[in-house]
């Protein structure tokens, strides 16, 4: 399979309300995670990561430009890949440890870093057999109803557990944006993989229920609307018999 330039591994797209998507566009669309870039006042916002076989410092210069805060919303392997590479780095308590200490099994790279998931392979000396997450260890938690102070955005934090037992979103009311991890995207959800629970995310969907987003970032897959939101999550509970 062909090698990708590391100068060529990653995309940005500008969204507005001075949101960038960062992708890394040669992982196929199910394992490919959304890095989400937010432009605060006194400082940035990083959500999620990516898996780190290309350095996202040395690579986008717009993750260098003002102090930034790397949030995880969730700890596998393809969210948390270049969080080393960022001083301040926050997520739940419940995925702090496995963010200290990541192994190829509690990051699920065991079971899906294969070379099946690339359309064309990291720059070299990547190899997926020796593929393995670098420890970041949080410099602070987030818990339910915490709030991420950008100087003029204000992000709430909401602990979605199922997916995983520290997934959160953000949900900046003052502008209806929903950043909402690996709980809810347009896509095939993920239910079943290491360390997920069916009645905690049965929670954190009924939770997400109460919301009116005017727009949702996920963490896989292309962005929607309040309308699109709604549709997915009635979807989800009648597949779940509710």
């Amino acid at each position: 399979m062909i090698r990708t330039a590391a100068n060529d591994w990653y995309k940005t797209r500008k969204l507005g309300d001075d949101i960038t998507l960062i992708s890394e566009p040669f992982i196929k669309p199910f394992y490919r995670c959304n890095i989400w870039h937010l432009r605060g006042r006194d400082r940035d916002l990083l959500i999620d990561s990516g898996m780190g076989v290309v350095s996202l410092r040395a690579h986008v210069p717009l993750v260098t430009e003002k102090p930034l805060t790397a949030v995880a919303s969730h700890s596998h392997f393809d969210h948390i890949g270049c969080h080393h590479e960022f001083e301040t780095r926050l997520a739940h308590r419940d995925e702090a440890d496995l963010l200290a200490n990541p192994t190829r099994q509690n990051t699920l790279a065991e079971d899906y870093a294969t070379d099946g998931i690339f359309e064309q392979l990291p720059p070299a000396p990547y190899s997926s057999e020796n593929y393995a997450v670098k420890p970041a260890a949080v410099t602070g938690y987030l818990d339910e109803g915490d709030v991420i102070d950008l100087g003029d955005r204000r992000l709430t934090v909401l602990h979605l557990p199922g997916h995983s037992p520290g997934g959160i979103a953000l949900f900046e009311a003052a502008t209806g944006i929903l950043f909402s991890g690996d709980t809810l995207y347009d896509g095939p959800l993920v239910e079943d993989v290491y360390h997920s629970n069916a009645e905690d995310y049965y929670i954190s969907m009924i939770k997400l229920r109460a919301l009116k987003p005017r727009v949702v970032h996920g963490g896989h897959f292309r962005s929607f609307d309040g309308a699109r939101f709604r549709i997915l999550l009635e979807n989800w509970f009648k597949a779940h018999g509710a």
